[in-house]
C-alpha cells in the first residue's frame, strides 16, 4: 500500500521576535527545479532581506536539501527541514524569509524562531495525504445523517459531497483496505436499513489536516 503526505496549498505566515520579522512559506513541488525555482522567486521578491533560509524535500529519490542563507550553521535550515521531518511530509519546499530587526536572538533562539516560521507555514497549508481509495456512495434519512458522517470518519474516510434531497446521499472516499469492512459496518450498525455502495476508485491527495488559517 501506498501511502505519503504533502502539503495541501501554499500558504505564507509570519512571526515576530524580538523586532525581527520571519516570513514562512510553504508550497507543494514535485522536483527540485521546482523548488529550487520557488526559492529564487522568494529571493527576487525579498531582495532587501537579511536572509532568505530555505528547505525542501522529495519523496522520489529520498531528496533533502536546506540552506542556512548566512545563519550561523545548523541554526536555520536543518531546524526547518526537521519539521517536515517530524509530520512526514513530502513534495514541499519551506523558505522562512528574515528581516533583522536589530537584537541578536543567538544560536537557540534562532533554532526555535525558524522552527516555528516553518511549523507555522505548514500548520497554514494543510496536509494532504495521498493513497488509493474506494469511492462510496452512503444514502441514508437524515435522523441517520450525522451518524454516517461519524461513522466515516472513524474508518479513515472522508465526506467529499452530500445530496440533500427526499434522503441525504454521502460522496465518501473510504481507504481502499477498510471499504469492505465499512460496508459491512453499515450494514450492520443500522439493522439493514442502510448499504453503501462503491462507485469506483482513485488514487489523489485528500486534505488530512485541515489549514489552520486562509493562504495569504
Amino acid at each position: 500500500m501506498i501511502e505519503y503526505y504533502i502539503p495541501t496549498q501554499h500558504s505564507q505566515t509570519e512571526l515576530v521576535e524580538k523586532r525581527s520579522r520571519f516570513i514562512g512559506q510553504v508550497w507543494r513541488v514535485s522536483s527540485e527545479e521546482e523548488a529550487r525555482a520557488r526559492i529564487e522567486e522568494t529571493k527576487k521578491k525579498h531582495y532587501d532581506a537579511r536572509h532568505n533560509c530555505w528547505c525542501y524535500r522529495l519523496r522520489e529519490g529520498g531528496v533533502e536539501r536546506y540552506s542556512d542563507d548566512g545563519e550561523p550553521q545548523g541554526t536555520a535550515g536543518q531546524p526547518m527541514l526537521n519539521v517536515f521531518q517530524r509530520e512526514n511530509v513530502n513534495d514541499v519546499v519551506c523558505v522562512v524569509t528574515r528581516y533583522f530587526g536589530g537584537i541578536l536572538l543567538g544560536a537557540g533562539g534562532l533554532v526555535r524562531a525558524y522552527s516555528a516560521a516553518a511549523k507555522d507555514a505548514l500548520d497554514g497549508a494543510g496536509i494532504s495525504v495521498v493513497r488509493r481509495w474506494v469511492a462510496m456512495e452512503v444514502p441514508c434519512t437524515y435522523a441517520q445523517f450525522e451518524g454516517m458522517r461519524r461513522e466515516i470518519g472513524s474508518f479513515g474516510g472522508v465526506v467529499e459531497a452530500v445530496d440533500y434531497g427526499v434522503d441525504v446521499v454521502l460522496s465518501a472516499l473510504l481507504p481502499e483496505e477498510r471499504a469492505e469492512d465499512f460496508a459491512a459496518h453499515i450494514l450492520d450498525v443500522s439493522a439493514g436499513t442502510v448499504e453503501a455502495l462503491e462507485a469506483g476508485e482513485a488514487f489523489k491527495d485528500v486534505p488530512w489536516r485541515l489549514p489552520t488559517a486562509d493562504e495569504s
